[in-house]
């Protein structure tokens, strides 16, 4: 393929998987009213002064579009969810013509998996939300009043769960770049301390509080999820040097030698 063929390949798989998103934000729209429901049960019984006023969590906006902004915001988000499948199926499909034919064969594995993956770290973010948010609410309660608005705890929470759904693929990140070449089964096994240093590091930067729990949990998911990968990447092959990669650059045919060969 030229690189302009490359180029229209990503142009059509990136409009597919925006058509996709755009498909689930608009189901997650019609079903807003459940999705806020799911996402304030994590937040504590007394956790907002307003929470007396009519029974129940009652979130304050601060503008008069706000709240129409944050039902958007959390649509959005639950498209890009609900659009997982989507944009990993395009993903892997862009990626697979660059491997053999063994390798084409776990394209719709792969998929699968980055699927289940994505769910299982939301879940486990879902299950983990509570525990930042009580300890962070109730900080220095006894000097302070939370009046929690809609917007600021609505993003908290996607950037919370989009953090653990990202690192829950981990497994699928390593393993592609172990097919690519870029990694080696041998080197992940030697530089093991230093990368899972750097997991743990990264860990106290990717979740948006500042509680002691969220970052402890999600390095535990990381060094686990790393063992997993070091012992998925035994059963996968690297592309060979001998089969490398080609893209041609425009109108000028890959196998041949170029015009600017010089003669022995």
């Amino acid at each position: 393929m030229t690189v302009v063929e490359h180029l229209e390949e990503v142009r059509h798989r990136l409009l597919y998987c925006v058509a996709a998103v755009m498909v689930g934000t608009a189901v997650a729209f019609v079903f807003h009213d459940a999705i806020i429901a799911l996402l304030l049960r994590p937040l504590p019984a007394q956790a907002s002064a307003l929470e007396s006023i009519g029974g129940g969590h009652r979130l304050a906006v601060t503008g008069v579009g706000e709240a129409f902004a944050v039902v958007l915001k959390i649509s959005l988000a639950a498209g890009i969810a609900l659009a997982t499948p989507a944009w990993l199926y395009h993903l892997w499909a862009f990626v697979t013509p660059a491997l053999r034919g063994p390798e084409r064969r776990y394209a719709m594995l792969f998929t699968g998996l980055g699927v289940i993956l994505f769910v299982a770290g939301l879940g486990v973010g879902f299950v983990t939300l509570r525990y930042p948010l009580e300890w962070l609410l109730t900080f220095s309660d006894r000097s302070f009043v939370e009046i929690i608005t809609a917007n600021n705890y609505f993003t908290f929470v996607a950037y919370f769960l989009l953090a653990f759904g990202l690192t829950f693929e981990l497994p699928l990140v390593v393993t592609a770049l172990v097919v690519v070449g870029v990694v080696s089964p041998d080197g992940l096994r030697t530089h093991r301390a230093s990368i899972l240093m750097g997991l743990w590091v990264a860990s106290c930067f990717i979740t948006p509080g500042a509680d002691p729990y969220s970052p402890v949990i999600l390095g535990v998911a990381f060094t686990v999820l790393f063992f997993v990968s070091t012992g998925l990447v035994r059963f996968i092959r690297p592309i060979s040097a001998a089969e490398p990669i080609q893209i041609a650059s425009l109108g000028v045919d890959p196998g041949s030698r170029g015009a600017t060969e010089r003669s022995a």
